[in-house]
């Protein structure tokens, strides 16, 4: 068995993750989530999905990122925009 990192539970089924050189343990995705999903650096929630990067910045979307200035990044390329539609 072995200890989780994030809120020390000893269970039998923990996992490691291997990321940067150094090895995690974790009972649970929610505590490996906790500990290593980047924080979206406008809104503050845990970035689970891909997220978008914008120079050394983390953000959950699109959205959040033109919001802090990066106003080349969009969700979903090839789609038209939606300004003007009725």
């Amino acid at each position: 068995m072995a200890q989780c990192e994030v809120c020390g539970n000893d269970y039998d089924m923990s996992f490691e993750v291997h990321a940067q050189g150094a090895v995690h343990v974790f009972d649970s995705f929610e505590c490996a989530i906790q500990r290593m999903a980047p924080i979206c650096e406008r809104c503050g929630v845990r970035i689970v999905g891909h997220g978008v990067q914008a120079g050394r910045s983390w953000f959950c979307c699109a959205h959040c990122a033109r919001q802090e200035g990066a106003d080349t990044i969009v969700d979903r390329v090839g789609i038209p925009s939606q300004q003007g539609a009725q």
